[in-house]
Order: structure tokens, then C-alpha cells, then sequence
């Protein structure tokens, strides 16, 4: 028996719905038909107003709390702030947590098959955009019979969501928490991607996408992707506290091969993600990311984007994130501020990066937990009102 079970949601099993009618994608493109791969924490009450969106970010997916069995040792994602008592409370909340449309985790993407030419879509998948995946949410949460959201809550690509959904369903969404997260990419970043990219595509086992048919696997590429990417999530005071110049085992092999902990560390994350993870699906969340920027349908004025907006937000951010910077999270805030909405914003001191919305650290626990408490105790003294 898991020890950890008591301290979670329990043993929890994915669900799968599909869908018929064609989504429409901001490419132009169209999904005749597709799958999404989902699990429910909590349970939903009478009035289906205590409903949570869990947006996962690039790496993510539906497994967010609880085990899948009994000898499950590894979690979901966001064990440590999903379940019982927790800042997402599963005794208040009804909680609903997917895998995006294009994922690899179960949901239709890249590596499901394409009913038209009964083969793997692989690189002939639609790109998404991140409208695209509020869509696909918002008729998920039609399906499960949610008119509408306490709060819909993402870190990094997913409060990109959470900011996406305040948009394009204000009158779905009552709460917004926005975490390590930003209005659009830099360029320095969207450079990052494209880096990421590149190395997938030229590995010679990529086969322009098509590696699947080939029986072949872009690894190197993918875990070099993974390399970067991992470097840019941590702080560098995460590192050098983690690794500093330890070496391997002591001394310089004056050849190639890995000498420094560091680099040891690097190659490992890489492997192990390149064993788990479609690079197609990299590719294309990479993309999405690129891609967001909502001011822009507003002619980058964001104050005026969020105009119609009319949930009350939380935006946190992380001193030592320098992928998703506080100046960004601040950028959204401002925002907010000039479209006169109702906004708490919290910079927490920590030094795990980027990755530390991942992390149970106090200060941050606390506000979510505590926003999200205040929405639904009002919700709750609305519909005692309206009774």
C-alpha cells in the first residue's frame, strides 16, 4: 500500500470522451472529430458552481493529483497543491484536469490516427493555438453539464489558458489564477523555441515528422530540446545549489563525456523525457506558445483586450523566474488595473525558477488557497441569496 495515498485524492482513473462536432482552429484548419483524455477530483454539487479548470503547461497532461494504482509511487503533476485540505480543496471543489488536443498523453494528437487517411497524423496534425484548446475545454465542460467555472487556474502555457478563458468566456469563468505566466512571448524566448525546434527536426531519425512510419524515433533531438528547455526553467541559484562544479567522480577526464554533476543531470532529464514524450507534440506546443498573444486582435493594447473580461484575477510570479520574468506577470497586471478589474498580485521570493509553480512553497500556497476559498464563499452567499 501507498503511504501517500491518505495525503491525496486516492487511486483515480483517466476518462475519455469524444467529440463529433468539427472544431473550427485559428489556422483555418478543421478537427472533424477528436478524443480528450480527462480526469475529476471532488465532487460536483447541486448547483455545479464549485467546478475548477486545471490547465497543465507544455510537458503537462490530464494526471494532475492521486495514484493510478495502489503501487503507483510517482503522483499527478500537482499533487502537492490538489486533494483534500490542500489549496485546491477536492472537499469544496470539483476539480477537472485534461490533456490539450495535440498532447501525447492520450488525447487526440500526432500519434492518434487520422480517420481520413486511417494513418498516424503525425506531422499533418493541425498546429494549435491556445484558443483552440479553450474551445475544446469549454465543450468538454458542456459535456460534463459545468455551466461555468469557480476558477479556471494554469501555470506557465497554462495560465496562458486561464488568461485565454477570462477573454473569450467571461461569463464562465467567476476566477483566474495566472501563475509564472506572460501576455505573450519575447523574442529571446520564442528564440529559445526555435532552437528546441530545430534540434528535433534535424535529427536525422525525424523523417520530416513522419518518424512513426519509419520505425524510428527523433531521440537525440528531443532530449536536446529537453536539455534547453530544462536549463531555462531553473534559476540559476537552483543550480549552482544543486550542482555547483561537483564533479562525477572527482577528477577531469580531459575527453567528452560528462565530468560535471551538472551535466550528468542534463543527460539524464533529457533521456528519460525523450522516452516519455511525441516530439511532434513538442513541436506543436511550442508553436502555441509562440503563437499567443491576445492583444493582438485588439491592436496590442492588452488594457483593452481585457476589457471584457469579469472574473477577479491572481496573478503570481516568481522572483527568480527568468523564462516567465515578474516584469511579465506585472505586464498583465497593469493591465488589469487600466481595464479597472479586480486584481491581487503576489511576487513570491524563491529560488527554483520557473519550475517553482510546481513547488508547495508557502506564501504562494496560501494566496491561491485563499483566493480561491474567498470565490467560493461569495458564490456560495449569492446562491443563498437567490434561494
Amino acid at each position: 500500500m501507498n503511504p501517500n495515498l491518505a495525503n491525496s485524492v486516492g487511486i483515480v482513473a483517466p476518462q475519455r470522451m469524444t467529440f463529433t462536432e468539427p472544431l473550427p482552429l485559428r489556422s483555418g484548419r478543421v478537427l472533424e472529430q477528436y478524443e480528450l483524455v480527462y480526469e475529476t477530483y471532488g465532487t460536483l454539487n447541486d448547483a455545479k458552481d464549485n467546478a475548477i479548470l486545471i490547465c497543465h503547461a507544455l510537458s503537462g497532461h490530464h494526471h494532475a493529483a492521486g495514484y493510478h494504482s495502489e503501487t503507483d509511487i510517482k503522483p499527478g503533476w500537482w499533487n502537492d497543491c490538489i486533494g483534500p485540505g490542500k489549496a485546491i480543496d477536492t472537499n469544496r471543489f470539483f476539480v477537472l484536469s485534461l490533456n490539450n488536443l495535440g498532447g501525447c498523453h492520450g488525447s487526440t494528437g500526432p500519434t492518434s490516427i487520422n480517420p481520413e487517411t486511417g494513418k498516424i497524423w503525425g506531422p499533418d496534425f493541425p498546429v494549435m493555438a491556445v484558443r483552440d484548446w479553450v474551445k475544446s475545454q469549454a465543450r468538454l465542460a458542456d459535456a460534463l453539464g459545468i455551466p461555468s467555472f469557480l476558477a479556471v487556474v494554469g501555470g506557465s502555457l497554462g495560465g496562458m489558458q486561464a488568461l485565454r478563458w477570462s477573454i473569450d468566456y467571461p461569463e464562465r469563468v467567476r476566477a483566474c489564477a495566472i501563475i509564472a505566466s506572460a501576455p505573450k512571448l519575447t523574442a529571446q524566448n520564442i528564440g529559445f523555441n526555435e532552437v528546441a525546434r530545430q534540434a528535433i527536426i534535424n535529427d536525422p531519425e525525424f523523417h520530416e515528422g513522419h518518424y512513426i512510419e519509419h520505425n524510428a524515433y527523433p531521440r537525440q533531438g528531443l532530449s536536446l530540446a529537453r536539455m534547453l528547455g530544462h536549463i531555462t526553467y531553473l534559476s540559476d541559484e537552483s543550480m549552482r545549489n544543486k550542482f555547483g562544479r561537483d564533479l562525477r567522480s572527482g577528477t577531469l577526464s580531459f575527453d567528452y563525456d560528462a565530468d560535471f554533476q551538472v551535466e550528468s543531470y542534463l543527460r539524464y532529464q533529457g533521456e528519460q523525457f525523450s522516452a516519455n514524450f511525441d516530439a511532434n507534440t513538442y513541436l506543436l506546443m511550442t508553436k502555441a506558445l509562440d503563437y499567443f498573444d491576445p492583444a493582438a486582435d485588439h491592436d496590442g493594447d492588452l488594457a483593452r483586450c481585457l476589457a471584457q473580461a469579469k472574473a477577479k484575477f491572481l496573478v503570481v510570479s516568481f522572483s527568480t523566474d527568468w523564462r516567465f520574468a515578474p516584469e511579465r506577470s506585472e505586464e498583465i497586471v497593469n493591465a488589469l488595473i487600466h481595464a479597472q478589474k479586480d486584481v491581487t498580485y503576489l511576487e513570491v521570493d524563491a529560488p527554483q525558477g520557473h519550475d517553482a509553480f510546481l513547488f508547495p512553497i508557502a506564501p504562494y500556497v496560501n494566496a491561491l488557497a485563499g483566493f480561491l476559498r474567498r470565490n467560493h464563499d461569495v458564490a456560495q452567499q449569492e446562491a443563498h441569496h437567490a434561494r
